[in-house]
């Protein structure tokens, strides 16, 4: 049976944690083998170049051609060792980002050439591209004002890319957005400032379609 690739993009604050869980759960309950997975990590190499991307706790200046190239290495072996195997023995695979994202932040809001950016991309990632891209979309302001919201709820700090002011966030909207355009057979663009349940229901439509035996066992 053929796997099936699912990830989860967009800015921040709209949800995608909460809805690739969603849809993780749900897929169980269909029993479906699901590999759950995040980026940046989801291998112990990957989670190590997270915390330096996130936190970069060393207060040297890491220049945008070295993130982008981290955030390619920790892509290229959570494909090798997690994904590409899934896939391979039938799992469905839900990935909390995945290349757009490094695309969207690197390319569009950093300013780093965006077609160089699909190509490193393109040489990390090989051919496993995902079946289905679901891109949570929001006004930047609401989604910052929940992504605060939940810090305050969890006494958690803002990472380097929260921290950016408002006008990088909206070249990642933005850079979202045409990359929805540019693959629409890949990316389904969600309404993420709707009720929550709705969105998930929405999501399940749309994976109910294009999962090989309909999202059932």
């Amino acid at each position: 049976m053929k796997g099936l690739f699912v990830t989860f993009e967009g800015p921040e604050g709209v949800g995608k944690s909460t809805q690739a869980e969603r849809l993780a759960q749900r897929l169980e309950e269909q029993g479906r083998e699901v590999v759950r997975t995040r980026e940046p990590g989801g291998t112990a190499t990957g989670e190590l170049i997270r915390e330096v991307l996130q936190h970069n706790r060393t207060g040297e200046a890491i220049f945008p051609a070295t993130e982008a190239l981290l955030f390619a290495a920790s892509r290229a072996q959570l494909v090798r060792a997690v994904i590409a195997p899934a896939l391979a023995r039938g799992a469905c695979v839900v990935c909390d980002r995945f290349a757009d994202s490094t695309t969207v932040y690197q390319g569009y809001g950093r300013g780093f050439d965006v077609e160089r950016m699909i190509g490193i991309n393109a040489f990390a990632i090989g051919d496993t591209i995902p079946d289905v891209t679901f891109l949570l979309d929001m006004d930047v302001a609401v989604g910052f004002d929940r992504l605060h919201r939940r810090n305050r709820e969890r006494a958690a700090s803002r990472d380097r890319f929260e921290r950016e002011d408002m006008a990088f966030h909206e070249r990642v909207r933005a850079g979202y957005l045409d990359l929805a355009r540019r693959w629409p057979d890949r990316f389904v663009v969600i309404d993420a400032s709707a009720d929550e349940d709705a969105v998930a229901a929405g999501i399940w439509d749309v994976v109910r379609q294009r999962a090989p035996d309909g999202g059932a066992a």
